[in-house]
């Protein structure tokens, strides 16, 4: 109790959607960053931007429930809400929202989101719901708070590309997107590498380094691509006794598999020790 007083002497700490409103009746220039905790690097990187451009910032931390689509996921999602606030006091924070679920979900009458079929691609193909969650919460989160700028990595791009579809036209907000933070060894910064030991990460940076040989390998070759990436898929698979979900190149301008004319990346999703990871080359 004591540690939390310390705290809101520095940021304030707010729960309720009704303090939330009290505190931020002036939204000009009021950047958001949407997390579920397990804060590293990369999200001081969102919080950091967010300070240069707008005038406040406020972070949400909150597991959204409704966009795991394994319950076993949810359960042991990274959680360690002290150490979160401890880091977003260094970073000088004005507003942290910790909402409950029944906070976030009280309001029915908000609109459903449901993908088309030709949408159900990468993540949206292998996790039933999900994104339909990412952009219920979103929605929710967008409309409690009315943020001038939201903050969101690159290493998500799929929900990023969703969020930012479905949802800029309905408010002023402006997505800004932000570099994925890697380690030394190349591994995207995520609160699910909390859930792995040394040598998986080691096994997740040897995986990030063929990523970026075999992107360059197709960007000399992209007749081939196909055939390049069934191959190194077959020797990561046969190296670390990995599950890959998808090894796939996408054109970034709709998700689809056109990457002859246009900007592209490599997208994975793949399990080390039952722990889901996702990246993008």
């Amino acid at each position: 109790m004591f540690y939390l007083l310390i705290l809101l002497l520095q940021m304030k700490l707010i729960r309720k959607i009704f303090d939330l409103n009290e505190e931020i009746k002036d939204r000009q220039e009021l950047g958001f960053i949407p997390t579920m905790g397990g804060l590293h690097k990369g999200h001081e990187s969102l919080i950091k931007r967010s300070k240069k451009k707008c005038k406040k910032t406020i972070v949400s931390i909150f597991v959204n429930p409704r966009q795991f689509n394994r319950t076993n996921d949810y359960k042991n999602y990274p959680r360690n809400i002290n150490k979160d606030l401890k880091f977003l006091k260094k970073l000088k924070v004005d507003y942290v929202f910790i909402p409950t679920v029944n906070q976030i979900y009280h309001n029915k009458k908000l609109k459903k989101f449901k993908l088309k079929k030709n949408e159900k691609v990468l993540c949206a193909k292998y996790r039933k719901g999900h994104f339909e969650g990412v952009l219920d919460v979103m929605n929710r989160l967008i409309n409690i708070i009315l943020p001038e700028y939201i903050f969101m990595g690159n290493k998500d791009f799929q929900q990023l590309f969703l969020v930012k579809k479905y949802l800029e036209k309905i408010y002023a907000t402006k997505f800004v997107t932000c570099k994925t933070i890697r380690n030394n060894n190349k591994v995207a910064l995520s609160s699910r590498n909390y859930l792995l030991n040394k040598r998986s990460i080691d096994k997740a940076g040897f995986i990030a380094k063929q990523l970026i040989k075999l992107k360059i390998k197709i960007n000399y070759n992209k007749e081939n691509s196909n055939l390049l990436i069934n191959d190194l898929r077959k020797k990561l698979s046969k190296k670390f006794d990995i599950k890959i979900e998808y090894l796939e190149a996408r054109n970034i301008h709709n998700l689809k598999k056109n990457i002859t004319t246009k900007k592209y990346k490599l997208f994975i999703a793949y399990y080390i020790d039952d722990v889901r990871l996702i990246d993008n080359f």
